[in-house]
């Protein structure tokens, strides 16, 4: 299996996007969440946050676009819509410590089949810190992931145990890979959906802990 690649990025943030709701405040952290803000989310009212300050952003300046002070959380440029502001850093907390986001989608190294995560830190990696990610798991309604499945040597990222520092525990909702999509249960992972070209039994190869299916299981949604 290691020469399938599944999902790409844009189509792992697509796949997430879709899981938004009208009216909800959604903060994208660094890499591939901020593709989310890429995605033709229809009518929908999608309203995205960025620690950084920029509240009502867009998708990725092209390069006609770019405002070279106006980025996202990953420092992208990007475009702005409609009623968008741009707000002191400690106001842009107060947003998440308030508890106005609905959900926030973050990266992570690893998730846990009890919905722990762990995005901070590296094995050896001296330093470093676990910033905003803190304050977004423990105030945004919902916690949703966006990972490659597995590392570069093979390993799953969906393990029974994290073995890295936790940024949280118990709060990841729902994960997006290019394998497919899950759901942390507690004593596996459920698999919602499944990335075209994969089987069941290659998914559960590549999953620690105990791998559940949907009785209808269906290929990934994609946008358009």
């Amino acid at each position: 299996m290691s020469d399938k690649k599944g999902l790409t990025r844009q189509q792992m943030a697509d796949r997430m996007a879709l899981e938004f709701q009208d009216g909800w405040i959604v903060n994208l952290g660094v890499g591939i969440p901020t593709m989310c803000s890429n995605t033709d989310i229809g009518d929908r009212d999608i309203t995205y946050h960025s620690e950084n300050g920029v509240i009502g952003y867009g998708g990725v300046a092209s390069p006609e676009e770019e405002d070279l002070n106006l980025v996202n959380a990953g420092g992208q440029n990007v475009t702005l819509r409609p009623n968008a502001s741009i707000v002191n850093h400690a106001d842009s907390f107060a947003i998440i410590r308030g508890g106005h986001i609905d959900v926030t989608v973050m990266g992570a190294y690893q998730v846990s089949m009890t919905g722990d995560f762990a995005n901070w830190k590296l094995k050896g990696q001296k330093g470093g810190g676990i910033g905003g990610a803190m304050d977004l798991a423990a105030c945004a309604q919902r916690v949703f992931i966006i990972l490659e499945h597995v590392t570069r040597d093979g390993s799953t990222r969906l393990v029974s145990a994290c073995d890295l520092p936790v940024t949280a525990r118990g709060v990841v909702k729902l994960v997006a890979t290019n394998y497919g999509l899950f759901e942390p249960t507690g004593d596996g992972f459920l698999l919602r959906e499944i990335a075209p070209g994969f089987t069941v039994d290659e998914i559960r190869a590549s999953t620690a802990g105990i791998l559940t299916v949907v009785p209808d299981l269906k290929t990934v949604r994609l946008v358009g």
